[in-house]
């Protein structure tokens, strides 16, 4: 363990945090055995911190065809393009947990193009990628090519907005300077 800063920014102490997101945090931490820094890093601002985890919550907790893992893939495809460190490392754990697999986080962030991924979630990744980098260039045909691909207008909502959020989320884990915490570099290999 590192005894370097989580964040640049104030770090509440767990007993100073409200009920609620200390309740929160600490059911995070006895089903992980761990508080992952991001926890800590916005309980700094407990009103951003609930409307946070409320949007994340919702967009990457509910069943549908787009799974878990390939929601994970997404968060580690963009954030890879956005140099966000921290999400590269702690989705990238999340990620291999979730596919079963200890090599497809290093792949889909390294270069997604080259990962053992299906042509359905290679389209996924471009178009969510597109949407990190590029989101003024959408245009009907990168709709076309998703619906060929058998993701539905609501699917293509979900990689958007789950794209959309990231960049949110990578920007800030850049200028808080979140680190990663040293657990989720061993996960799932």
């Amino acid at each position: 363990m590192t005894d370097r800063p989580v964040s640049r920014f104030p770090v509440p102490d767990l007993d100073a945090m409200p009920e609620d997101i200390r309740t929160r945090i600490l059911a995070v931490q006895e089903k992980s055995g761990f508080v992952p820094n991001v926890f800590l890093t916005l309980a700094h601002r407990p009103d951003e911190f609930r409307a946070f985890f409320a949007y994340h919550d919702a967009l990457m907790d509910k069943p549908g065809p787009i799974t878990k893992a390939e929601r994970e893939m997404i968060v580690v495809a963009t954030s890879a393009a956005n140099q966000c460190q921290y999400c590269v490392v702690a989705h990238g754990a999340i990620l291999r947990i979730r596919a079963k697999d200890r090599l497809i986080a290093d792949q889909v962030a390294i270069n997604y193009r080259k990962a053992d991924v299906t042509p359905r979630q290679r389209a996924m990744l471009d178009f969510a990628m597109k949407v990190s980098q590029q989101a003024h260039t959408i245009d009907d045909a990168d709709m076309e090519v998703l619906r060929g691909h058998g993701f539905t207008d609501e699917d293509i909502w979900d990689i958007a907005a789950i794209s959309a959020f990231f960049g949110m989320s990578n920007r800030l884990a850049n200028v808080t300077s979140m680190r990663p915490n040293d657990e989720f570099y061993a996960m799932g290999r």
